[in-house]
């Protein structure tokens, strides 16, 4: 009897999503479909209202987008470049610990309903568990003591942060809505492999193996003058955010790119494939295929040297004097994305993303301690990054450099305000920082919720806590991600093709942008 057992969820959806997803033939990318421009455009505006659901359409569309080339994008002018970079903390960071309120009522709640996880703030700073900060739209709010770097960012203008964000398919606005099943809610909703998913994919309805930041890279990569080495560069290997219907990502070390060896070691591997392949099959059969397998191979393994050969003599240059990186995890690699973005021209870069994935956030027990090790270890690198682009920026004559590099965290979920007894589970929404690419500094967007929790009988006292501080998102990742993609350069009508759900949460036809961080 056949097995019935399904396959893994985790990386062979991405892998299927690849093998099923629609693939154009030469002739017609030459020849796109008939519809015109116009025509596609107008449909987008209109979906753009009400979502796409199907992700054969999404794919489809997005491919015949990809048909029409870049004509309808904006060549950028000279020295026009734009990075973005994902710093995604795996395991779901506790971000209420990271920016909390500081007006004294809000306070006094969040006292409450963190209980032993309550950061508690002194006037004497070395006694002190928060960093007050005054933003300059809203109330005062104070960050975590670890993190004294990005304060001094933040009070500078450099760095804002978004509130209480999260996946959703359509707004939610009360728990009435999730416990009746009035709404849609994110598939598989407080799992770690799922929402880690929709972060990267921006598609909480379905599960994919295709990216948001894979599809904006399908649409921008012609941008780059060389085509060799791909606009999207990771720290962290495979990613879902990175790969798109087309492309996918070029995974570096914090050394750099990938050296000889490692090609070496791969053409043993060929080598002992080929050997057995001779023991399994007919000799008059196995030469033909084994010469198909080395051609395809040496194919291959060429472009993989050219680009190795063009990315390590375009990021060899030290960078300027005076600029250290902590030996840290992020630290290392925020190191090496700086001397990428130094190299940009040698690199035919134009548009690129990058991205880190740092685990270990999934804080059940001792939440207060390993935070006070690793949020230190964030704002010491982010700060070390951003004085590295003004250093470069000011070694090429280009002052505005650090203005063209956006940072951003994400992170799979918040966590339960509420204490477990040494830590906090699963949650929903989250706070995330946004750091350079002309953010519009020393805010905080979107809506801080009231950190009341309600209990578990009684009347309600908060309609966005569906239990223990897990908070309905006041702003969908929807917002967030399309404010970010463009910045970084996608026409607001391929927004639906970057974010099937769009249209639920922003009109594409509305002047004003999604949310207003970015300039």
């Amino acid at each position: 009897m056949a097995s019935t057992t399904p396959p893994p969820r985790h990386l062979p959806h991405r892998h299927l999503h690849r093998l099923q997803r629609p693939t154009l033939t030469p002739t017609a990318m030459k020849k796109p479909h008939s519809s015109s421009p116009l025509s596609r455009r107008r449909f987008l505006g209109q979906l753009g209202c009400k979502g796409m659901t199907s992700l054969p359409i999404l794919n489809t569309l997005l491919n015949l987008r990809l048909a029409e080339g870049i004509a309808n994008a904006s060549t950028p002018a000279q020295g026009e470049y734009r990075a973005l970079i994902c710093l995604f903390f795996a395991g779901g960071n506790d971000s209420f610990n990271m920016l909390v309120p500081r007006e004294p009522s809000a306070y006094t709640t969040y006292q409450n309903s963190r209980a032993n996880l309550a950061l508690q703030y002194s006037a004497n700073p070395a006694q002190s568990q928060l960093i007050e900060i005054q933003p300059e739209n809203t109330s005062t709010f104070a960050i975590h003591s670890g993190m004294p770097h990005l304060a001094s960012l933040f009070e500078a203008g450099h760095a804002s942060f978004l509130a209480n964000v999260g996946t959703l398919i359509e707004p939610v606005t009360n728990r009435s809505e999730v416990e009746a099943s009035l709404k849609r809610l994110p598939l598989g909703l407080y799992s770690h492999s799922d929402q880690i998913e929709q972060w990267q994919t921006g598609i909480p309805h379905s599960r994919s193996g295709i990216g948001w930041g894979g599809r904006m890279s399908d649409l921008l990569q012609d941008l780059n003058s060389i085509q060799s080495i791909p606009m999207q560069i990771s720290l962290d290997g495979g990613n879902v955010w990175q790969t798109g219907n087309q492309v996918s990502e070029y995974a570096i070390t914090p050394n750099g790119a990938v050296g000889l060896s490692d090609y070496n070691f791969a053409w043993q591997q060929y080598q002992d494939l080929r050997n057995a392949m001779s023991h399994a099959v007919d000799s008059q059969l196995s030469q033909p295929y084994s010469n198909l397998l080395a051609q395809t191979f040496n194919t291959r393994k060429k472009q993989a040297l050219d680009a190795y050969e063009i990315f390590a003599a375009a990021t060899a240059p030290p960078l300027p004097p005076g600029i250290t990186f902590p030996s840290t995890y992020v630290g290392q690699r925020l190191a090496q994305i700086a001397r990428t973005i130094q190299g940009r021209v040698g690199l035919g870069a134009t548009r690129q993303t990058f991205f880190i994935q740092w685990g270990g956030w999934d804080h059940h027990s001792d939440v207060l301690l390993y935070q006070n090790d690793m949020l230190p270890q964030v704002s010491e690198a982010l700060n070390a990054f951003h004085y590295a682009m003004i250093a470069i920026g000011t070694a090429q004559s280009d002052p505005t450099l650090k203005d063209k590099v956006c940072l951003f965290t994400a992170s799979d979920f918040g966590r339960t305000l509420t204490s477990n007894g040494r830590g906090s589970d699963h949650a929903w929404g989250s706070n995330q920082l946004i750091l350079g690419g002309g953010v519009q500094g020393k805010r905080i967007f979107g809506q801080y919720p009231n950190l009341a929790v309600n209990a578990d009988t009684g009347s309600e006292v908060n309609p966005l806590d569906t239990g223990r501080g897990r908070f309905i998102p006041t702003t969908s990742c929807d917002l967030f991600f399309a404010e970010l993609a463009l910045w970084l350069g996608v026409n607001k009508s391929d927004l639906p093709l970057i974010l099937p759900n769009i249209g639920n949460f922003y009109d594409i036809t509305n002047p004003a942008p999604p949310i207003g961080m970015l300039l």
